[in-house]
């Protein structure tokens, strides 16, 4: 598959400002405002956005706007709340929250052509991870495989922490990674298109040969922090600074690690060593956390659940895997921010 439309490149291959990208965005939450935003700044693609609510509200009357080094960066933005009127694109960045992308999916139809690249930008363990059998704690019914093409996925992780201050409008904390590589690992020249875009835009973008060992390393440290600090309502020093949570963590982290050797995800760290280099960034709020506080769902199945589901099709022990996730759970339906259990 070639991300490049012949139409629209010389003939050495090259993208030329002639004729712009079609770029969407597909939820222009932190997420996918921080990266729509700068793209569009870039002046490398036309970037459109599918957006609902406020969001698109505020979109269609401010445009992108992001705080940034403390300015800000602000370009007119098109969005619309339905797909047909976008048309087909080069690529399609993904950005809703995992247990949103379900119902989101069905509609991303008219946006996919045969060349389009799909590039889920989101946090936890993705529908494709699994090259032999599918994910019912991401995918249930295999809504999301049916709608959204293998063929044109392209791994994504996201190494930046951003929020949003009002709808349409993000503000940038730190952090400015991304890193993208083929579901099935190696290189390609369609993933080293979509990573030059995005370096133009500013970021610092990263072409990986082994995407899956990429999204189960960052996986690995989100597994525990977003959870335990979205309960406790503690900031990540002071989760690390209780010994009984420090090692509780610990032990989940190393059921996980666990289980990454047998999908061929060897992390080399220990929980010790990831704990010392969460330690570095100071006192920050988990997107799990920030998500409670704002009253909207947790992403508690892509992040705990997936890792559980993992393990237990290995006949792997995960029984504080299982604690962190019972517990979590509960949490969750409690404070209305997780489904009830149906049947």
């Amino acid at each position: 598959m070639n991300f490049k439309r012949p139409a629209i490149t010389w003939p050495d291959g090259g993208w030329t400002r002639r004729f712009a990208l079609k770029v969407c965005i597909v939820g222009a939450g932190a997420v996918g405002g921080f990266i729509g935003a700068r793209l569009a700044a870039a002046g490398d693609a036309e970037v459109c956005a599918l957006a609902r609510g406020a969001s698109l509200r505020a979109l269609q009357e401010h445009g992108w706007r992001l705080t940034m080094n403390g300015a800000l960066l602000q370009t007119p933005a098109r969005a619309d709340h339905d797909a047909v009127a976008l048309g087909v694109q080069d690529l399609v960045l993904v950005a809703v929250k995992a247990q949103s992308l379900a119902g989101a999916a069905k509609s991303l139809a008219p946006l996919i052509g045969p060349h389009t690249v799909v590039l889920p930008a989101m946090n936890g363990v993705p529908w494709w991870f699994c090259e032999t059998w599918s994910l019912d704690s991401v995918d249930p019914g295999g809504v999301i495989a049916a709608h959204l093409p293998h063929r044109a996925v392209v791994g994504c992780v996201v190494h930046a922490s951003v929020a949003t201050s009002e709808p349409g409008w993000v503000a940038h904390h730190k952090g400015n990674g991304l890193i993208v590589g083929e579901p099935a690992g190696g290189k390609s020249k369609r993933v080293q298109d979509v990573a030059d875009l995005l370096q133009r835009a500013g970021f610092n973008t990263s072409h990986s040969a082994d995407i899956r060992y990429d999204i189960w390393y960052k996986l690995w440290g989100n597994l525990t922090m977003n959870p335990v600090s979205a309960m406790t309502g503690a900031t990540s020093d002071r989760v690390l600074a209780d010994p009984l949570v420090r090692d509780f963590c610990s032990a989940v982290m190393l059921e996980a690690a666990q289980i990454g050797r047998r999908i061929g995800c060897v992390i080399e760290q220990t929980p010790e060593q990831r704990h010392a280099m969460a330690a570095e960034l100071g006192a920050f709020k988990s997107s799990m956390l920030q998500d409670v506080q704002a009253g909207r769902s947790i992403e508690l199945d892509a992040i705990v659940a997936a890792v559980q589901e993992i393990g237990q099709r290995l006949q792997l022990p995960t029984p504080h895997i299982n604690a962190l996730l019972g517990l979590t759970r509960l949490f969750g339906r409690t404070h209305g921010l997780y489904p009830e259990a149906v049947g």
